[in-house]
């Protein structure tokens, strides 16, 4: 196992997710127990360090396993870090209920490192406004030893990351966002990135490997890729273009079984990070994911023809993100943050905004179909 310095510390660069733990007869609640032990026992025995978890992942119960598996250890032998479940805004009011409940779920008396999770546009005012006391809360709790280091998580837009560090970024250490080769462009990762080095916020990843996707490639895309590296795997690709980036100190993934920890350890035995050729070419095959995509270059033209003031762009990316994930909880989300006549609904389908795109785009196509994916 490779390890990256943190403020001192040794952090494996690999972390064990419980998000994807296995299972029992596929119910995502029942988390097999022994099989979880025993994934997490092989993490740790093979230098695994760190391991993350949340309130909500597996309906409240990858907390309660995580810190079961690793209450045998020494509690200095290894990095525990969750998170204050902030993509419901019924929990603002409760940081301190909540957080007295996470130490007692996990069996322990502080956390290692501690996340504001999920900001997006959904929960981003209620994060900022000061009568919950979230902030607050997690700063003391910080000064009295029970958070070690505090960050946040985010699956927003590059503009609610900007105005979440413009209000707390003096004091988050780490931040952690989806990041990977097709995100890279697809959701403007490199960007976010950019902006938390103007911070000097270390990079967390999560999504590695999109939730799978970028574990198999079609066979003409790993000939390319065999080509230039022989013998690495395809996650192994994934896992690579993550060690060219500079600053990436902690890369999470979310294995559920066995096999898939083994592997993805192998991979993290050595630092081999992708030169300029492997980069463009593996960026190129991420381009050719991408096929078929609605081909919106965000000009903006159409805002100005729409006489519903849709910001068509911005629907258009979420449309992009929903087809391509083959659902997911993004798009619905950040939908539920837009006033209803703001939406793809509200589309006339008076088709002004498709006589300026130079895309030549069926945007209103596009908007019925995208109402019809994502209503109720």
């Amino acid at each position: 196992m490779i390890y990256q310095e943190f403020q001192g510390l040794q952090l494996s660069a690999l972390g064990l997710g419980a998000m994807r733990l296995p299972v029992i007869d596929g119910d995502d609640a029942r988390i097999d127990f022994a099989a979880a032990e025993e994934m997490i026992d092989y993490a740790k025995e093979h230098g695994i360090n760190y391991f993350d978890t949340a309130w909500g992942y597996h309906s409240g119960n990858s907390e309660i396993v995580t810190g079961k598996a690793l209450g045998k250890y020494p509690r200095e032998s290894y990095y525990l870090a969750t998170k204050f479940p902030g993509y419901d805004l019924s929990n603002m009011p409760k940081v301190k209920e909540i957080f007295e409940k996470q130490l007692e779920k996990c069996g322990v008396e502080y956390f290692d490192f501690y996340l504001f999770h999920n900001v997006c546009e959904m929960n981003i005012d209620a994060y900022l406004d000061e009568k919950y006391g979230i902030y607050a809360y997690l700063m003391e709790q910080k000064k009295n030893g029970r958070i070690k280091h505090l960050g946040f998580s985010a699956h927003g837009s590059y503009d609610v990351m900007k105005r979440f560090l413009e209000a707390y970024g003096a004091d988050m250490e780490f931040c952690q966002i989806q990041l990977n080769y097709l995100d890279w462009t697809f959701q403007d990762a490199k960007a976010k990135v950019e902006l938390l080095d103007s911070y000097n916020i270390p990079v967390w990843v999560m999504e590695p490997l999109r939730g799978g996707r970028l574990a198999k490639l079609p066979e003409a895309d790993v000939e390319k890729l065999n080509a230039l590296r022989p013998g690495e795997t395809v996650p192994g690709w994934a896992f690579r273009f993550l060690q060219a980036l500079p600053s990436v100190k902690m890369v999470l993934s979310g294995m559920s079984n066995m096999d898939q920890l083994k592997e993805n350890m192998k991979t993290y035995e050595t630092n081999e990070p992708l030169g300029k050729e492997e980069m463009d070419t593996l960026l190129s095959v991420a381009e050719g994911m991408l096929n078929g995509l609605l081909p919106c270059t965000a000009c903006r033209y159409c805002v100005s023809h729409c006489p519903k003031g849709l910001d068509i762009p911005r629907l258009l990316e979420l449309y992009n993100e929903h087809e391509f994930t083959g659902g997911g909880f993004i798009a619905p989300m950040v939908l539920g943050t837009i006033p209803e006549d703001k939406r793809p609904a509200a589309c006339v389908g008076c088709h002004s905004c498709e006589k300026v795109c130079p895309q030549q785009i069926k945007i209103s196509q596009a908007m019925a179909a995208f109402h019809e994916k994502t209503k109720g």
